[in-house]
């Protein structure tokens, strides 16, 4: 198991810590088993401001994923088509346990010195 670090825009990164948004969607799956993702708010935060456990990963058509995912998206129809387009499928990163840390930590915490475009594998 390993974890990743995530870039997410500041608008779904509030709606993560609030609950509203439990799933992250995402156009490829990664490669090794992912158990924890960080959170990194893009600009203008530009922090990483907490955790979260992985509860499952889904990887299914863009019809089921939406069905099952819709309510807790953070996102509408809209938007999730157009992320989507010329896709086949989803990917999606069902979250729990959720943590917002006290304090947002630099990338340079991590041994990160620029913020990932998609995704990057951390180290524990």
């Amino acid at each position: 198991m390993c974890s990743i670090l995530l870039s997410i825009n500041p608008e779904y990164v509030e709606k993560i810590m609030n609950g509203s948004k439990k799933f992250e969607y995402r156009k490829r799956e990664c490669k090794r088993k992912i158990d924890r993702i960080v959170i990194y708010s893009t600009a203008p935060v530009k922090k990483i401001i907490g955790e979260a456990e992985v509860e499952k990963v889904l990887v299914d058509s863009l019809e089921k994923i939406w069905k099952i995912t819709k309510d807790f998206s953070g996102i509408d129809k809209i938007f999730f088509d157009s992320y989507y387009r010329d896709k086949d499928y989803a990917v999606v990163y069902q979250l729990k346990n959720i943590v917002e840390y006290a304090s947002p930590r630099d990338l340079s915490e991590y041994g990160i010195s620029n913020a990932p475009q998609s995704f990057q594998y951390i180290q524990e």
